[in-house]
């Protein structure tokens, strides 16, 4: 997701993670614990308890309160959380998908259907604008473990669809299906990853005028700034003017 990206760096560039940091622990607790409850409560055999961990350690959450939400499940403790995607368009006709962890169905519909309103967009049903994206795994590794062409026979002899490498680091492309066996083989030759993830990848990308584009930043960072909301995937890109008058 291109526009997706370019927000979440410029949002860091602008000096807002120590802001949002506990929202973001929050979020990664709540993962943590849902996916505990779901399967097993030991990473090795719970992949998605596994990357959940992965991501709560990518922006350096503390041990003990990973522990502490896996805990909470084998406990039972906590609130009961309902895993729910919302699909819509925003501006310019841009396909957005956001998925939520809530204790409260109506009140998280409500409030997603009004960020989406407000920005000039609308939320849709479900399935409305999903089949544009391809459901897949990603397995992400530093430049430092490997050469691209290691991590691509590796990865091809664990069974991935796809690999490529650029200078933030390397991506495998797995099924859904596949991706607990083919991240296992991968660490078992280069060490743990710095992510595991089930994503919505788009099939195409739309490049969005300036005014649509300040217009879907500030939808995807109300949606992303919502409790409930655990992530958001959209099909657009915005030009190299925009980014630049929103990192100033």
């Amino acid at each position: 997701m291109a526009g997706h990206s370019q927000f979440k760096n410029i949002m860091h560039r602008k000096g807002k993670v120590d802001a949002v940091r506990s929202k973001v622990f929050s979020k990664l607790a709540r993962e943590i614990t849902v996916a505990a409850k779901l399967g097993l409560p030991d990473p090795s055999m719970n992949a998605r308890l596994r990357s959940a961990v992965l991501a709560a350690r990518a922006e350096n959450m503390p041990k003990d309160n990973i522990e502490r939400a896996i805990k909470k499940a084998v406990g039972g403790e906590g609130d009961n959380f309902d895993e729910i995607r919302y699909e819509g368009y925003a501006p310019g006709g841009v396909a957005v998908i956001v998925e939520a962890l809530t204790d409260n169905r109506n009140r998280t519909a409500g409030e997603i259907r009004s960020f989406f309103t407000k920005s000039g967009g609308a939320l849709a049903e479900t399935g409305a604008v999903s089949f544009m994206f391809d459901r897949i795994g990603v397995i992400e590794y530093d430049t430092g473990v490997a050469s691209e062409d290691a991590m691509m026979e590796a990865a091809i002899e664990a069974g991935a669809d796809d690999a490529s490498t650029t200078e933030d680091g390397h991506e495998v492309i797995t099924t859904i299906e596949g991706l607990k066996d083919v991240a296992k083989a991968l660490e078992d030759k280069f060490g743990e990853p710095r992510r595991t993830a089930m994503v919505w990848r788009p099939q195409n990308t739309i490049l969005v005028d300036d005014d649509a584009g300040e217009k879907i930043l500030k939808l995807v960072g109300n949606l992303e700034d919502n409790d409930d909301v655990q992530k958001v995937y959209a099909n657009f890109e915005i030009s190299d003017a925009l980014i630049a008058k929103m990192e100033a």
